[in-house]
C-alpha cells in the first residue's frame, strides 16, 4: 500500500474525477500515475471495478465506482483502494486487473444463434410473457464488472454466469440452445478456477445493478435438467 495526500477534492467530485486529480499531481511531480481502468463513466461498462475501504465500489450501493461521489466520505478520511482480489482476476498493475476469464465463459454460451440471412423473424412478433421479459431484462443488466466475485468469500462468478444465461433462458430465442449453453458456461466457469455459491448473499448485496440471487437457482435448476437430458 503507498498512501498519498491530496487536498481540494470537492464534494460533489466522482471518485474517478478524485482519482484524475491525484494523477495529475502524480505527473506534474514526474511520479508515475496511479493505473486504474474506466472508461464510459455513466455506470454502463463495469471496467472502473475499485476495492473501496473493503467494499467492491465503495460505500454507495446500486452504483459503480465511477457513479460514487466525494460526498459519501467525510473530510480528512483514509482511503483505502484495491484492486479487485482473486486468483481469476490477476493483478497487471495498481487496480488494474484482467478479467478475461468473463470474456471466455461468454464465449462458451452467452450468445444465441440465428439465421441473418435477410428471412429473420420480427422478434416483436414473438408472444413473451410480461413477467418473464421483465426478469430477462433484469438479468441482462449485468456488466460484467466483476464485483460479485471480489466480494464473495469463494471469489464465486454464479451470480455473473447465471445472470447470462437467465437473459436467454427466459426468452423463447434461447431455447434452442439452452441446454448447451447453461452446461458450456458452467463448465467454462468451473475450468477458470472459480469458487462455488454458498448462499452468503455479498455479491447481490455489491452488485451495482442488484441482480437478483435468484437467478442462481435458476442458472441450479437449468443445469441440473440440461445434465439429466444429455
Amino acid at each position: 500500500m503507498v498512501s498519498y495526500d491530496i487536498d481540494n477534492i470537492s464534494p460533489d467530485m466522482s471518485f474517478l474525477e478524485m482519482m484524475d486529480v491525484l494523477n495529475e499531481e502524480l505527473t506534474s511531480q514526474g511520479l508515475d500515475p496511479v493505473a486504474f481502468d474506466h472508461d464510459c463513466r455513466e455506470g454502463i461498462c463495469g471496467s472502473c471495478s475499485m476495492f473501496i475501504n473493503g467494499e467492491a465500489h465503495g460505500p454507495d450501493r446500486l452504483v459503480t465506482t465511477c457513479q460514487l461521489h466525494m460526498r459519501k466520505f467525510q473530510d480528512g478520511d483514509t482511503i483505502f483502494i484495491e484492486p479487485f482480489r482473486s486468483n481469476t482476476f490477476p493483478v497487471i498493475k495498481d487496480l488494474v486487473v484482467d478479467r478475461s476469464s468473463f470474456d471466455r465463459i461468454q464465449h462458451a454460451g452467452g450468445f444465441i444463434s440465428i439465421n441473418t440471412s435477410g428471412n429473420t423473424q420480427d422478434a416483436n412478433s414473438i408472444p413473451i410473457d410480461k413477467n418473464k421479459a421483465d426478469k430477462a431484462f433484469d438479468a441482462a443488466t449485468c456488466i460484467g464488472c466483476g464485483a460479485c466475485v471480489a466480494t464473495c468469500k469463494n471469489s464465486s462468478a454464479m451470480l455473473f454466469v447465471s445472470a447470462k444465461v437467465s437473459q436467454f433462458s427466459l426468452l423463447p430465442q434461447g431455447q434452442v440452445e439452452a441446454n448447451e449453453r447453461v452446461l458450456n458456461m458452467v463448465k467454462q466457469m468451473d475450468d477458470e478456477g472459480f469458487g462455488n455459491c454458498t448462499n452468503t448473499g455479498a455479491c447481490e448485496v455489491e452488485c451495482p445493478k442488484g441482480i437478483s440471487l435468484e437467478n442462481i437457482a435458476r442458472m441450479n435448476r437449468d443445469y441440473l435438467k440440461a445434465k439429466f437430458s444429455s
